[in-house]
């Protein structure tokens, strides 16, 4: 059985998030969406309610759950037995940090690989940043989330004002 990791901070979980889980679930047996814990980012959505918007999306999956974690990616990949983390790329710019980052997990744990897989295209400008700042101003972002969340990220903005 191969067991992958998906990690990142999902806040909020967008389209793009969406289509890396999908067509992950496709090529791994087993594939963890982990909530990671960004000591660099301020978070807008609670690590609870990341994880709730993710089960919301990830319920029609059988092979794919959802998690959380503070700490090290690689010591979470220890401890859940995954060889493979996943990490999307919607651009080159997101390589050359993905691509340091991927170093230093194997610099930590040789066992575990990194692969990268492109979002499509039609995801690519979408990132959880812009989504807020669309959010935040009161803009449409139906087609930047899954249906299942987008009331939870309006519920969010609508006490910001920015």
């Amino acid at each position: 059985m191969v067991l992958a990791i998906y990690p990142g901070s999902f806040d909020p979980v967008t389209n793009g998030h969406l289509d890396i889980i999908n067509r992950a679930s496709k090529v791994f047996d087993q594939l963890i969406v982990t909530v990671l814990e960004n000591p660099r980012k301020i978070p807008t959505f609670s690590m609870d309610e990341k994880v709730k918007m993710l089960n919301k999306i990830v319920a029609p999956y059988h092979n794919v759950e959802v998690d959380s974690y503070r700490g090290l990616l690689i010591d979470y990949a220890k401890k859940r037995g995954a060889r493979i983390i996943i990490k999307g790329l919607r651009a080159i710019s997101d390589f050359e940090f993905e691509f340091q980052m991927a170093l230093t997990n194997r610099k930590l744990n040789c066992e575990v690989e990194t692969m990268f897989m492109m979002t499509n295209n039609m995801y690519s400008f979408i990132s959880s940043g812009i989504v807020k700042e669309v959010a935040g101003y009161g803009g449409d972002i139906r087609d930047l989330v899954p249906p299942e969340v987008y009331d939870m990220i309006i519920q969010k903005f609508a006490s910001y004002k920015f």
